[in-house]
């Protein structure tokens, strides 16, 4: 179904080039630059920036700082990840809940666990997950009554704590999913606090509140996943969990991962099966209570592709509209919202010199709003990501004018499992019940995830 503005919108993408030169951003202060400016509100800040440019200075602090839009230059910087930008140290917050994980590990190091533990998260795995996202969906949906009240904020975090509880550490109380998520919630929350404030420009040595919460928040995570590691590890039987998956893991010379290592990377998986999937979720719910026409197309669908059973990971494929709703969601609420790089020697973008140690940024949510990409780029319309009957995409949208989970050599690894558990919990709640949200005009807020700024209070509708 080409559309007037589909048809635009390719056009865009087929010739638009990056704005020539590089530009000034605003004016910043003697030693914090531009930092009140973002700090105040981030998301703003880099639609600003978009708007001057798709090379645009400014500065973070004291350092000089790079900001781009095209999705050309965007490619560059995640494809030359490892080459000619290295990735950032992101603050002490990030560190301590985060440690040495795939996601901050560099070079070899980088390397030798992105090997160990990509294998947990491919395909075949994935689908053996499936089966535990579906069912406790289908446990949440059975607790919904027609006109009953529910936050759903609090719901999709329950839902999907538990899932991942059970696909990553193997464990199945509810002890153990709120220890780690009330843990998890404080420490993003300040996170995003330490790194848009003054803490993202203070030495680490430097006690502030919030790092004493993290800190705190930290030591409760540690303790629970020490447990349940010990708990495997006295184990007589194989299971089937993530965890198990990275205590067997071997590199190319036959050693294991080490205890912190093992924790490193159940924390990092725990958020990008937790806190990216349950921001989704929440989105996804608000967007379809305010375009009905969206709502109808998804419950056609799931009506006609599922009749009389709960989905599965087989039909994952047969729900590309389900998958279309969950795509323009994270195009719109992108749970990560910026990703950034330091320049190294010989690196460049668009063909320019970028210094050595300047600070790159790029923002999902700026790139992914733009006018020049998308047709009606505010509106939330899934089927810009639908094909015609000839098999062509409705909109000829630029490879990663959408990268909501960044791309190149450091995409993030359980991109599979994130977006097949939104689409099965979405399926199985949204084929019984119609949510109808009593909170209006929801702000997001960046902290670790992109979160709405307030309790999602919605009446559930069950459908005839």
């Amino acid at each position: 179904m080409t559309t007037e503005a589909g048809q635009d919108a390719g056009a865009r993408g087929d010739t638009a080039q990056p704005t020539p030169g590089i530009v000034d951003g605003p004016r910043g202060l003697p030693l914090l630059g531009n930092l009140p400016a973002f700090g105040k509100d981030p998301l703003a800040f880099f639609e600003q920036l978009r708007e001057r440019g798709d090379f645009v200075r400014w500065r973070f602090g004291r350092g000089p700082a790079l900001f781009i839009a095209h999705p050309d230059t965007v490619g560059e910087l995640l494809t030359e990840v490892e080459r000619t930008f290295d990735q950032p140290d992101l603050g002490i917050a990030f560190r301590t809940l985060l440690g040495n994980g795939v996601v901050v590990a560099k070079g070899a190091d980088w390397r030798r666990k992105r090997s160990l533990v990509q294998p947990s998260v491919r395909p075949k795995q994935v689908r053996s997950y499936a089966a535990t996202m579906t069912e406790c969906a289908v446990d949440l949906a059975d607790r919904w009554s027609d006109g009953q009240p529910i936050d759903i904020k609090r719901e999709m975090a329950a839902l999907t704590q538990l899932i991942a509880v059970r696909t990553i550490f193997g464990v199945d109380t509810a002890a153990d999913a709120e220890a780690i998520g009330r843990a998890m919630d404080i420490a993003q929350q300040e996170i995003g606090a330490e790194f848009s404030g003054i803490g993202a420009i203070l030495p680490d040595w430097v006690p502030t509140p919030g790092r004493a919460r993290i800190k705190r928040a930290t030591a409760v995570i540690d303790a629970e996943v020490s447990r349940v590691v010990s708990r495997h590890r006295d184990g007589d039987t194989e299971r089937p969990d993530l965890l198990s998956r990275l205590l067997a893991a071997r590199d190319e010379t036959g050693a294991r991962l080490s205890d912190q290592e093992i924790r490193d990377e159940t924390v990092t998986l725990y958020i990008g099966g937790h806190e990216t999937t349950s921001s989704t979720l929440v989105w996804a719910w608000y967007l379809l209570s305010r375009n009905p026409q969206v709502r109808d197309a998804l419950t056609e669908e799931l009506d006609r592709v599922l009749a009389d059973h709960e989905p599965g990971y087989d039909d994952y494929a047969s729900l590309p509209y389900t998958q279309a709703v969950v795509k323009e969601t994270l195009r719109l609420y992108p749970t990560i919202w910026l990703i950034t790089g330091i320049a190294k020697e010989g690196a460049t973008l668009g063909g320019r010199p970028v210094p050595v140690g300047t600070r790159v940024w790029s923002s999902q949510w700026a790139t992914q709003r733009d006018p020049r990409w998308y047709g009606e780029a505010e509106a939330f319309r899934p089927e810009r990501w639908l094909t015609n009957e000839d098999g062509q995409p409705a909109e000829q949208i630029p490879e990663y004018a959408w990268f909501p989970f960044g791309g190149g050599p450091r995409v993030c690894l359980g991109t599979r499992f994130a977006l097949v558990e939104a689409v099965l919990v979405l399926a199985v709640l949204a084929r019984r019940f119609e949510l109808e949200l009593c909170t209006r005009d929801i702000r997001p807020v960046p902290s670790l995830t992109l979160q709405p700024d307030r309790e999602v209070i919605a009446t559930v509708h069950a459908r005839s």
